[in-house]
C-alpha cells in the first residue's frame, strides 16, 4: 500500500471513530418551571403546554424537564416561585395569580404568563407592545367582558333585578372586573350582591348567604376558587332556579346556564411558542403580550329546563355551542 493510500485509510478510520462520539453527544436539557394557583383546569393547561412543546421538538427527559408547582394562597405561591428559582429554571410559566409571586421571586429568569387581568395595571409589563423586563405572555383582559355577561343575563331574563356575584378579591384584576360589572349593572337598573370567596372554605358560606337574599340570577367571575367549585355553584343555581352566567365554558359543561369569554385552548398552546422562542434566544422584553382572538358563547339548554327558562331564539342563534 503506497503512502498516499495509507494516509487516506487512516483519515477515514479517524473520521469513522470520531463521528459516533459526536452523534452520542447529549442534547442540552432545558429546565422549565410551571407555577399556578390551584384550580380546576390548571392541570389541563399544564398538559396542553407540554404537548405544545412536544410539537415544537422538545422531548421530556431528553432535551427538556419540567417542574410543576401549585398552591392556593399567594404566600405559598411566593415560596414555590423561590423554589423554582433555586432549581435554576431557565423559563418560568406563571398562570393566573402566580404571575405576581413569580415576578417577586426573580427579575432575571424569563417569565411567561397567562393572566386574566391587565398586566400593565398589575405592574408585570411596561406595555403590551414592548413589555420590558423579564416578563411577557398572554392576557385575557377579563374585565372587558364582564359587562357583556350581565347584558346576556338581562336578555335571557328581562325581569332580573338583583344579581349575586361570586368572586375572589385575591385574584388579579378582580376589583377592575367588579367595577366594570357595577357600571353595567347601574346602566341596566340591576342591583349587585357581592360575595367574596377567597378560598374554598368561603364558598358554602357565600351560597348560604345568597339563599337569604332576594336574588334571581348569579354571576361568577372566572378565578381559581370559582373554577374549582364550578359544579357546586352550577348545581346550587339550578336547585334555587337562578339564571347563571360565567366566564369560561367549563362552568357550563359542569351544569351552568351560560358562559361568555375567550377560548382557552389557543392561548394555552401559544404559551409553548413563547417558551420556545425564549429558549432559542429571544428576550421577553421584545416579545409583545398577546390578546385572545377567539371568544365563545355557550348555552346549556338542560340547565335552562331545570330552572324553567326558555332562551329567546335571537340569543340562542348567537351561541357558538349549545348543550342539549
Amino acid at each position: 500500500m503506497n503512502r498516499k493510500m495509507l494516509g487516506f485509510v487512516l483519515a477515514t478510520l479517524i473520521l469513522v471513530s470520531v463521528h459516533p462520539a459526536e452523534a452520542q453527544k447529549p442534547a442540552k436539557v432545558r429546565r422549565i418551571g410551571f407555577l399556578t394557583a390551584t384550580g380546576a383546569g390548571q392541570q389541563d393547561f399544564y398538559e396542553v403546554f407540554r404537548k405544545g412543546l412536544r410539537e415544537l421538538g422538545y422531548t421530556e427527559g431528553h432535551n427538556i424537564v419540567f417542574e410543576y408547582r401549585s398552591a392556593e394562597t399567594r404566600t405559598r405561591l411566593a415560596e414555590l416561585a423561590t423554589e423554582l428559582v433555586q432549581w435554576k429554571a431557565e423559563v418560568i410559566v406563571a398562570a393566573g395569580g402566580a404571575a405576581g409571586p413569580a415576578k417577586m421571586a426573580t427579575d432575571t429568569i424569563p417569565i411567561v404568563f397567562l393572566f386574566s387581568g391587565d398586566p400593565i395595571e398589575a405592574g408585570l409589563v411596561a406595555s403590551l407592545a414592548r413589555p420590558g423586563g423579564n416578563m411577557t405572555g398572554i392576557t385575557w383582559l377579563a374585565f372587558e367582558l364582564v359587562g357583556k355577561r350581565l347584558e346576556l343575563l338581562k336578555e335571557v331574563v328581562p325581569r332580573v333585578s338583583r344579581v349575586a356575584v361570586l368572586a375572589s378579591p385575591a385574584h388579579p384584576g378582580e376589583q377592575r372586573e367588579l367595577m366594570e360589572t357595577q357600571s353595567t349593572a347601574r346602566a341596566l337598573g340591576t342591583i349587585l350582591e357581592y360575595h367574596q370567596v377567597r378560598a374554598s372554605a368561603d364558598v358554602d358560606r357565600a351560597l348560604d348567604a345568597i339563599i337569604k337574599e332576594n336574588t334571581n340570577a348569579l354571576l361568577a367571575f372566572p378565578d381559581p376558587v370559582t373554577m374549582r367549585h364550578r359544579k357546586q355553584i352550577a348545581e346550587f343555581a339550578a336547585k334555587n332556579r337562578l339564571a347563571s352566567v360565567f366566564g369560561f365554558k367549563e362552568y357550563v359543561e359542569s351544569g351552568g346556564l351560560m358562559s361568555y369569554g375567550p377560548s382557552r385552548d389557543e392561548p394555552q398552546r401559544r404559551i409553548a411558542v413563547y417558551v420556545d422562542k425564549i429558549l432559542k434566544g429571544a428576550k421577553p422584553a421584545d416579545l409583545p403580550v398577546e390578546l385572545p382572538m377567539k371568544f365563545e358563547f355557550m348555552i346549556n339548554l338542560k340547565a335552562a329546563k331545570q330552572i324553567g327558562l326558555t332562551i329567546p331564539p335571537n340569543v340562542l342563534a348567537r351561541a357558538n355551542k349549545v348543550i342539549k
